[in-house]
């Protein structure tokens, strides 16, 4: 009797994709390569399991962990790796480069409901890496900084899995993967949509940007994919690695992390290690500066973490910010979405004040200020000014350290005592001291 296909395992293998099962019925034509495709279902099953049938799996039914994003507690309908996998495969993108929640290239699957990720080779979701489209909140399409080559990350953000305070864990991480400027490799598309697909696969970009707009769209959800605009916000630093390109992000620091921050126009992204950060224009109370210092200043981000009307507010501060940005970040951003600036608040000042007194600056009390700290009024915000104090303290400590090293044209030792010509000393130093900035100026 000759050896038939396991049809019912190939089914349960493969039922994602018909194509396939449809290859190997036409190459079944021997009994050796119909055991070898009975061979190849074989293993493959006891490597993933029959999600449909195998009894061990509905006893333990997994339940996809961002199903509840953005729902209320006890009121989401969860969906398990069954449910997910049993949706008809709209479209298969291979070779993706996923970098959160797990730094792994993988196959994206788009459905009906659900994006969700699998390891190359199978049809089975990551636990971890399934998002509905209905609870995706941003969508993002953000170059990656210092990079050779051009590289640009999709963020996806469900709801609440970005974190509004300094304490806050998101719920669930958001989907940050990686492409290249270039068109997907032959092959690496598939699903029932892939035909149209390849219409518009001249590029990474042209592709996902269908199948996202897409998908939510069938969704009923009108999230819009935001890019960053260099013609509303770029820095003044110029990128090493490519120094033609006008770069859209700003250097910094949130503790002792590195990474970027975005200045978008419906909020301010902060990437692109965990935890992802982004804070909505709407949910931002004040931006404001401390630790300004000659080449770097620290930005402050009040967010309005309140709930029900609450105006309960907590802080989120990135440091080391490259003073050639304050004018593009303050002057351009801040002032066109009226975001406030407190740089000379009491809370602010305070900490600035502090920092200050930590570094040893000790300088004489600045002229012109009053009890507040408040310059005349010169035409100056407050982040110039302060920075203007922190230079002029600078130069006097500078200047006190010439006084001390030059002991005067009588020869007398520091501490000789006080004499009578006290005060024309003092009118002396006072013209060597503005000789010597001349000269530092020339």
């Amino acid at each position: 009797m000759a050896t038939a296909l396991d049809t019912q395992r190939l089914d349960s293998v493969f039922n994602s994709r018909p194509d396939i099962l449809e290859d190997i019925e036409k190459a079944a034509d021997s009994p050796s390569r119909v055991q070898l495709f009975n061979k190849i279902a074989s293993f493959v099953y006891e490597q993933i399991g029959d999600q449909k049938s195998a009894s061990s799996l509905k006893r333990r039914r997994v339940d996809i962990e961002p199903s509840h994003n953005g729902s209320a507690p006890g009121t989401a309908t969860k969906s398990t790796v069954e449910d997910v996998s049993a949706e008809n495969v709209l479209l298969i993108i291979k070779d993706i480069s996923v970098s959160i929640p797990q730094r792994k290239k993988y196959e994206l699957y788009f459905t009906p409901k659900h994006l969700y990720a699998s390891v190359p080779g199978t049809s089975t979701p990551v636990s971890g890496i399934v998002y509905a489209w209905s609870d995706i909140q941003y969508a993002f399409y953000l170059p990656v900084p210092e990079k050779a080559q051009v590289q640009h990350n999709y963020v996806l953000f469900p709801r609440n899995s970005y974190s509004m305070s300094r304490s806050g864990t998101p719920i669930e991480d958001p989907l940050v993967f990686t492409v290249s400027a270039g068109a997907p490799k032959p092959g690496s598309i598939g699903g029932a949509n892939a035909a149209a697909a390849a219409a518009v696969s001249d590029s990474y970009n042209d592709l996902f940007h269908w199948a996202l707009s897409k998908c939510l769209q069938a969704a009923g959800n009108n999230v819009q994919i935001t890019a960053a605009d260099p013609s509303k916000f770029r820095s003044k630093v110029r990128q090493p690695h490519r120094p033609k390109e006008p770069a859209v992000h700003v250097k910094a620091f949130r503790g002792s992390k590195d990474g970027y921050l975005f200045f978008l126009e419906n909020g301010i992204l902060w990437g692109f290690k965990k935890p992802l950060m982004f804070m909505p224009l709407d949910k931002i109370a004040a931006i404001s500066y401390t630790n300004v210092l000659q080449r770097t200043f620290n930005m402050v981000v009040e967010l309005f973490t309140g709930e029900d009307g609450d105006d309960a507010t907590e802080e989120i501060e990135f440091a080391m910010l490259d003073q050639e940005d304050y004018g593009e970040i303050n002057g351009n951003y801040v002032a066109r979405h009226r975001l406030q600036d407190r740089s000379m608040a009491d809370q602010r000042k305070a900490k600035r004040e502090l920092a200050e007194n930590a570094k040893g600056k000790k300088g004489a009390d600045g002229e012109g200020e009053d009890a507040n700290g408040h310059a005349d009024e010169d035409g100056l915000t407050e982040l110039e000014r302060a920075h203007m104090e922190a230079e002029q303290q600078l130069q006097d400590e500078e200047d006190e350290d010439e006084e001390d090293y030059d002991p005067g044209s009588d020869g007398e030792s520091e501490g000789s005592g006080i004499s009578s010509d006290d005060d024309d000393d003092d009118d002396d130093a006072a013209e060597d001291e503005e000789m010597d900035e001349d000269g530092e100026d020339n």
